[in-house]
């Protein structure tokens, strides 16, 4: 069964079940997560609706940061993942999710530091 992003098969308000009246539709496709890896950059192309593209990371190693209290951002290696507070096992594997605590490199913000 694929992943599907309709609410068909949801119930109705009163808790009956809607009648099934047509297929899934090529336009209500859900994809699998694609649970981005801390290694060496690996990003593969999906083809969208109406031919457009998205790049779909599976390993990353670095990213943009930003040190908030000095209003700078850089590019800079991610070295760890620390703490997930959605589950532990994302931290052991390393998966890289929105708000998830990692350890940077720190050199570009020494650098920038020291010329400030």
């Amino acid at each position: 069964m694929g992943i599907s992003r309709d609410s068909r098969h949801k119930r109705r308000l009163t808790g009956g079940r809607y009648p099934v009246h047509k297929k899934k539709r090529k336009y209500e496709l859900g994809r699998p997560s694609s649970n981005t890896k801390l290694g060496s950059r690996l990003v593969r192309k999906v083809r969208c609706r109406g031919g457009n593209l998205k790049f779909r990371a599976l390993r990353l190693d670095s990213g943009n940061f930003s040190w908030g209290s000095r209003n700078v951002t850089r590019k800079t290696r991610v070295m760890d993942v620390v703490y997930n507070a959605s589950s532990n096992e994302l931290v052991r594997t390393k998966t890289l999710v929105k708000n998830a605590i990692v350890t940077v490199d720190p050199t570009p913000f020494k650098l920038w530091f020291k010329t400030h």
